[in-house]
């Protein structure tokens, strides 16, 4: 996945520049951290006070969960993750470009995760019962990803997240934050719905890389890649999406 999707970005960021600002990142003090603190964080629990809210848009939505398209139909390149019809997604921003449609469904959403510093890719995240995604790693390390629990088994040890060698569950309300370049999976071993609300985030970095961090995530967000995932997910607005009225 990672190799494909940077293939895609345009020449002038160069083919070795995303491997050796990998290096680079690594030799940073966060470089080599699995998972990190929510408390470094400090609107995590502006977030979390909010989680109501969340939760309220979200219930809308899940009422039809069968109508929310799978990932792989808005992101072509995930079908090698996943092909059948247990991963929905609910996109609000992807590298920056606002999905305007789904952000008026879910406004206090989509209100709260602009708030979010650095905040480039949101979604709501819907894994399906006995749901399995298998291991595989992001594709850029200028970025950390978010997970704040919306949906969580009655037993939250049945859905967890492996993150190198370490392994999370899920707690209802409350957030992980990890580095997704590393190696990682995903159960869901219930007859349950698991709900994230996903973001990335751009990482802390020091100056001399927090410049060329923003602009390869604009470049992502003007590839074909990106551009097409929009087009995919218009497309559903048009039809089955539109079925689905904002809250």
């Amino acid at each position: 996945m990672p190799g494909r999707l940077l293939r895609r970005i345009p020449g002038a960021i160069g083919a070795r520049a995303p491997a050796l600002f990998e290096r680079l990142i690594a030799r940073t003090p966060s470089g080599r951290i699995e998972f990190f603190e929510p408390d470094e964080f400090p609107w995590i629990a502006e977030v979390e006070a909010r989680v109501g809210e969340i939760k309220e848009e979200l219930d809308g939505l899940l009422a039809r969960v069968d109508q929310l398209p799978n990932f792989q139909d808005i992101q072509e390149e995930q079908r090698i993750l996943t092909q059948d019809d247990r991963w929905k997604v609910f996109g609000f921003y992807a590298y920056g470009a606002r999905v305007d449609g789904n952000c008026r469904r879910c406004p206090r959403t989509a209100e709260i995760v602009e708030s979010i510093p650095g905040m480039t890719t949101a979604m709501f995240s819907v894994l399906l019962p006995h749901k399995h995604i298998p291991p595989h790693r992001g594709p850029w390390k200028g970025v950390l990803r978010y997970h704040l629990a919306l949906r969580t088994p009655v037993d939250e040890t049945t859905a967890r997240i492996r993150v190198g060698g370490r392994i999370e569950h899920w707690r209802d309300g409350r957030s992980l934050v990890f580095d997704d370049t590393f190696e990682h999976e995903v159960w869901n071993d219930s007859d349950e719905i698991r709900v994230v609300l996903f973001v990335d985030v751009l990482r802390k970095l020091p100056w001399y890389l927090a410049g060329p961090n923003r602009a390869f995530i604009g470049a992502l967000r003007r590839s074909p890649f990106i551009k097409r995932a929009l087009a995919n997910n218009e497309a559903w607005q048009e039809t089955l999406g539109a079925t689905i009225s904002p809250a």
